[in-house]
């Protein structure tokens, strides 16, 4: 009797065993089936959704008809992220599970889930219904998305020029059913109007239903004879739509940018953007893409007959303007006197540190990028290995010959420099004592005689003020370097590079102390750092905070008391003397009249001092003293001639320009 018993105890506790192994064996299947609808959901694979449901369900919907539907669903609500968690599981195979979904209209998170699976040869399988494309879903429901377009951020100039905007362009489209009835001299048309390739055409138009209207391209509202042309064309239908437009000119597109289409990249990092986004790509509508951004508003539901039940909502919500200090004739006008030349120009107002003009060359038409590259343009910026995408206005370069005012005004302050002092210097090459072996500094021109302040920043005297900056030493010139901004990170909107007084921050190297002191070595200065530090001249020895953004940023403030107000007269009357002066290196800037600050620079790039294979940058930096509205600072690169006949004029024609 006691074996008896103790044998059922066994059979007991084997079934329990038994039926916990099957609980916990199903239980696992059921999570791995979950996760695979889920993951088929995540990669669209509608097709192995379909394998994976119920005889039931396959005579409910046919696989087209299923695939169909998840395929527009999904697709008009931009379905993505979708996480599928399981709450319970009961005996009957009937799971309790949450959703969620992110969309068009945001996250869309379900508390219950209902999924119920039915086991078909040894298998289990989903017994589908609607609500596993949407929870609330039910047969027969139909989804809706509807869109109220949101309008982009006007950029604006100071004059409320408008320089990008939402507006109209001229959409081309191809009737093929027209236009194939004389296919092959349309296409020579369109080819020769538009400047594009005939395989282009082709290609596009190439198994498209001949009812069918086949968008080409977008034209800019600029191009009125092209369109006017194609309008004469059989087949070739033009609309209106809205698109970025921009100000049509070179000279704005590194300072505005352009927008385009997100990438899957962007589209990862960005929150609220859907597959069709247009987003910020190049210069300020770039930076500014959070302020000027629309955000369009959109609705999804769903349609039970004539019944409307909410999916998601998201409000529409119009860009913010931005409006700049640039003026933008000025900015065309800088631009057409560098002619095409590598370089930069930047204006200020001294006063205020509104930045008026900032200018790239070469740059690019910002409409070209939203609409269509002819074949002469992508010729021309492939033949020159897409130079004008580089922004130089904000590139650091070797200042050259500019950085002796900042030279100049640390000495006067320390007592090294006395202007009525004189320095006897024999002949055109010059270094400190034997210690510095071969290398010497030169100077461009031997004046035969000592030469003061006021002498060396006329001729431009390199000498001068090496033996300058090596008397001041290394912890005074650097921090007379730091009161003008050198060395520091600058604030300001638009991204620049950061200037810097040597590789390492150090000037602990005698012949680098002295090469700095007259703009070589290995300092650098952006056209912005150039043109703040002259500002200081009219502006009781203060540079104000550069501003580009007017609409936000209103009140001008001091960033920088740079000069000594004791040594601004002398100063003056040394840098005027740079261009009035007949024999002066700035003697072509001169205007009647007027009373022109300014110093020109040649900036030496070479590996070393015997390298002849190196290049000349030309700089020249201007500010007028009676009512000073403007200062400049112009570099153009790899210039082979005088910095004075050739950069100076430029400067000049636009001073003549903007104070007349």
């Amino acid at each position: 009797m006691g074996g008896l018993k103790k044998i059922l105890i066994l059979l007991g506790v084997i079934i329990m065993i038994t039926l916990l192994f099957v609980g916990c064996s199903n239980e696992s299947e059921v999570k791995q089936i979950i996760d695979s609808f889920t993951k088929d959901l995540n990669d669209r694979k509608f097709d192995k959704l379909y394998e994976n449901i119920s005889i039931k369900s396959k005579k409910e919907i046919s696989y087209e008809e299923f695939t169909n539907r998840y395929e527009k669903i999904y697709g008009s609500i931009n379905a993505r992220d979708i996480n599928i968690k399981i709450k319970e599981i009961d005996k009957d195979l009937k799971i309790l599970a949450s959703m969620s979904i992110n969309t068009i209209v945001g996250k869309l998170d379900y508390d219950n889930l209902n999924i119920n699976l039915v086991k078909e040869d040894d298998r289990y399988k989903i017994l589908w219904d609607e609500s596993l494309i949407l929870p609330n879903m039910k047969k027969g429901d139909l989804v809706r998305v509807e869109t109220k377009k949101a309008t982009r951020g006007k950029i604006l100039d100071r004059n409320d020029e408008e320089l990008a905007i939402d507006s109209n362009v001229n959409s081309v489209y191809i009737h093929p059913e027209v236009f194939n009835k004389n296919k092959i001299e349309n296409i020579d048309k369109v080819a020769t109007i538009l400047d594009i390739s005939k395989e282009y055409i082709e290609d596009t138009i190439k198994d498209k239903p001949s009812s069918q209207l086949v968008h080409l391209l977008n034209v800019s509202p600029y191009e009125n004879d092209r369109i006017n042309n194609l309008k004469l064309i059989e087949g070739i239908s033009i609309k209106e739509e809205v698109s970025r437009v921009y100000k049509n000119s070179e000279a704005l597109g590194n300072l505005i940018g352009y927008i385009g289409n997100i990438t899957k990249e962007e589209l990862e990092k960005s929150k609220g953007y859907s597959q069709t986004s247009k987003i910020g790509k190049a210069g300020l509508e770039q930076i500014y893409e959070d302020r000027l951004r629309a955000i369009d508003g959109v609705e999804a539901y769903l349609k039970r007959g004539n019944e409307k039940i909410e999916i998601g909502k998201v409000n529409q919500r119009n860009g913010e303007d931005i409006k700049l200090s640039i003026d933008s004739k000025l900015q065309d006008s800088i631009y057409n006197e560098l002619k095409g030349d590598k370089g930069a120009s930047i204006a200020i107002n001294p006063l205020n540190g509104e930045v008026l003009a900032m200018v790239s060359s070469p740059s690019y038409n910002s409409n070209t990028l939203v609409t269509y590259k002819t074949k002469e343009i992508a010729n021309k910026w492939e033949n020159q290995n897409n130079i004008q995408f580089e922004n130089r206005a904000n590139d650091s370069y070797s200042p050259g010959s500019t950085i002796k005012l900042i030279t100049s005004s640390i000495g006067l302050e320390s007592g090294v420099i006395n202007p009525n002092e004189y320095m006897d210097i024999k002949g055109e090459s010059w270094q400190k004592d034997s210690s510095w072996g071969n290398y010497s500094v030169t100077r461009v021109k031997d004046t035969k005689r000592p030469v003061n302040l006021y002498d060396a920043v006329k001729y431009s005297d390199n000498i001068y003020f090496a033996d300058k900056a090596i008397k001041l030493g290394e912890e005074d010139y650097i921090k007379g370097l730091k009161k003008f901004g050198i060395g520091e990170k600058i604030t300001f909107e638009y991204p620049m590079q950061n200037s810097q007084i040597s590789n390492n921050g150090k000037l602990d190297n005698e012949i680098l102390l002295g090469d700095t002191g007259y703009g070589q070595g290995e300092i650098l200065m952006t056209p912005l750092d150039v043109v703040l530090s002259y500002s200081a001249l009219v502006n009781d020895g203060n540079i104000m905070i550069p501003r580009l953004v007017i609409s936000e940023n209103k009140e001008s403030k001091v960033y920088k008391n740079a000069i000594d107000k004791k040594y601004i007269e002398e100063l003056k009357k040394c840098f005027k003397g740079a261009i009035n002066d007949e024999d002066s290196t700035g003697y072509l800037a001169k205007i009647e009249g007027k009373n022109i600050m300014g110093k020109t620079g040649t900036a030496e790039i070479k590996n070393s001092k015997d390298d002849n294979s190196g290049i000349n940058n030309g700089w020249f930096v201007a500010v007028n003293e009676d009512d000073p509205k403007i200062a400049i600072s112009m570099i153009v690169e790899n210039i082979n001639k005088s910095t004075s006949e050739y950069v100076v004029p430029k400067v000049k024609n636009i001073l003549n320009y903007y104070l007349n």
